[in-house]
């Protein structure tokens, strides 16, 4: 299944209409408009009109197989209709999501037992699908949407508009919003109509999908890497909404990072009740002026992670206090201290609660050891009982442990033990990332594995090897020596190890193509496509992104308006050259 590019403007989405008929080498191009429903992408296998698997997107290639919590899905037809019946195999490709009302109530219900509220209908949404226990799904009211084919035996369908209606046809839902035009300025008259709108409508929606309608069309134009050259996402800027701001409290991080949070009166933003936003960090709140008691402009980042923007000073009483922040951490009481270039303070007591807590969710999550039928609830329940206390004690968890935690019986017990033994197939990197080390993501993760081949070897690094890396700065280095070089960090990789968790890096095919070897940095907007996809290009060529110029670049590739990275490049005497260079790089 295919990631699309996104558009955030209309001359972006005129963009990439000069791409298509530029590709296509002709001026009448038509295209279907959708909307980007904000929920879980999914295919679904049909053979002979019967439903028979369902599966996430995954990483694109691969996706995880939820046929059980999908057959609760009401809207999902288990057998066809309308000829459907009559093929003997295909994929239909849509959205699973969870309606607003049904996401409001959720959460109602959920306070009202003293349980974390979800954050958004997505969130709410991935996490009913990926449940061990069907029941769970069904319970949390799951809606579809049908809106492509990726496979068929035998197919006729030419459009994407035929494509909706004869999905409709064979009883699947479709979003009937979708409009056909035909040419770049009806998709524009559509993308700017509803973002007014999306208020009206009980589910979210974070944009619009533009799609080239012929499916011949489609085919010629192809796709870079796993995004399609036929297809583009405009995103909506972010709500906004003002409230009230009641009181800042502090989360502590699973690095022991003491995170500012804002608890707001409830204000609808995008058809959901904010009653908390992030505060970013202490430095952050100082800088704006931010105090308690202030009308605030909160909005929705990306349409998921409200925050508050800042004050509005003008609506000031004299009656808003200055936050001062705790000198003690609250949830173990050690004293918090200021690290240099820290924008935050931290708790540097590796055995706080909320900082085990917090680790042990990283550890879990889906980047990391993707634990299914593993939650917060669970990790706390386990903590609480003493059965755990850090991520190996996971692998040594006993059944009758787990048949101590609310609500698990044999069947979840069996299940949840699958899943711990099956994350034991996590790649070096994906372990890597789990611990939890300070400043390393996934793709820094990455990184340190194709040059530490084991953890032996990234055990004995010094701090200079790591540093030498391309793409890893001192204060990454710095954190990655100092965690191998506690007592504690040392013993809990080597209980994983005797565990089972993949400790190397796997064998794979050495990089090939013209550009091994040569690492690109992209800045400005290029002709052809957009940097995402020409950085998935480069990568597919043998050559390799840095994040940041230094001398170690071998090429900075300019486009139109190109940023502060082009000073610097020239500063350092780093080559500069253009989108054409860089693809005849690869032609000759």
């Amino acid at each position: 299944m295919l990631s699309l590019a996104n558009a955030f403007s209309e001359d972006e989405l005129r963009a990439f209409n000069r791409r298509v008929t530029g590709l296509l080498e002709r001026e009448d191009v038509a295209y279907v408009t959708e909307l980007k429903i904000d929920g879980v992408a999914i295919a679904l296998t049909y053979k002979n009109g019967r439903f028979v698997r369902g599966a996430t997107r995954g990483n694109g290639i691969v996706g995880e197989d939820v046929t059980a919590n999908l057959k609760t899905v009401k809207q999902i037809p288990l057998n066809l209709k309308g000829g459907g019946e009559h093929i003997s195999e295909m994929e239909v490709r849509g959205e699973v999501y969870l309606p607003l009302s049904a996401f409001n109530s959720l959460n109602e219900e959920r306070a009202d037992q003293g349980l974390s509220q979800f954050a958004n209908p997505r969130n709410a949404a991935a996490g009913a699908i990926r449940q061990l226990d069907p029941k769970v799904s069904r319970s949390r009211a799951l809606s579809f949407f049908g809106y492509a084919i990726g496979y068929i035996e035998k197919g006729e369908i030419k459009t994407q508009k035929e494509t909706l209606e004869t999905l409709q046809e064979w009883g699947f839902p479709v979003n009937t919003n979708f409009r056909w035009h035909q040419s770049i300025e009806g998709v524009l008259k559509f993308c700017s109509g509803w973002e007014p709108k999306r208020e009206s409508l009980d589910y979210e929606i974070d944009g619009v999908v533009v799609k080239v309608d012929d499916l011949e069309d489609q085919r010629v134009l192809g796709a870079i890497s796993r995004d399609p050259r036929w297809a583009i996402a405009y995103k909506f800027p972010g709500q906004v909404a003002t409230t009230r701001l009641k009181e800042i409290g502090i989360n502590v991080g699973r690095t022991g990072s003491m995170n500012p949070y804002a608890v707001l009166e409830p204000v609808r933003l995008g058809g959901v009740t904010i009653k908390l936003a992030t505060l970013h960090n202490e430095d952050d709140v100082r800088r704006k002026d931010i105090r308690v008691g202030d009308m605030v402009v909160v909005k929705r980042a990306g349409d998921v992670i409200p925050q508050v923007v800042g004050p509005v000073i003008e609506q000031r009483n004299g009656k808003e206090k200055v936050f001062r922040y705790p000198d003690k951490c609250p949830s173990c009481g050690q004293p918090v201290v200021h690290l240099e270039g820290e924008a935050m303070a931290y708790c540097l007591n590796r055995e706080c609660p909320a900082q085990v807590f917090e680790g042990l969710n990283h550890f879990i999550s889906r980047g990391a050891m993707d634990i299914r039928g593993l939650g917060p609830s669970t990790i706390w329940k386990l903590l609480e009982l003493g059965f755990i206390h850090n991520a190996a004690d996971l692998y040594s968890s006993t059944e009758e442990q787990l048949a101590q935690l609310p609500g698990f019986k044999d069947k979840s017990i069996r299940n949840l033990k699958t899943a711990i033994e099956d994350s034991k197939k996590r790649p070096f990197e994906n372990v890597l990332f789990a611990l939890g080390i300070r400043h390393i993501g996934e793709g820094v993760a990455a990184l340190l594995t194709e040059n530490f081949h084991d953890l032996d070897a990234l055990l004995n690094a010094s701090e200079e090897e790591i540093a030498g890396i391309m793409g890893i700065g001192p204060r990454i280095a710095h954190s990655v020596y100092e965690y191998f070089r506690e007592l504690r960090n040392r013993e809990l990789v080597e209980r994983l190890r005797k565990a089972g968790l993949k400790m190397e890096k796997e064998a794979r095919a050495v990089k090939s193509g013209p550009l091994v070897g040569k690492s690109f940095i992209i800045t400005g907007t290029l002709e052809t496509m957009p940097r995402s996809a020409a950085e998935k290009w480069i990568e597919e060529h043998g050559g390799s992104v840095l994040a940041s110029v230094s001398k170690k670049l071998d090429y900075l590739v300019v486009g139109a308006d190109p940023g502060s990275k082009l000073a610097k490049a020239q500063k350092l005497g780093v080559p500069t050259i253009t989108e054409k260079q860089l693809f005849e790089m690869v032609s000759e």
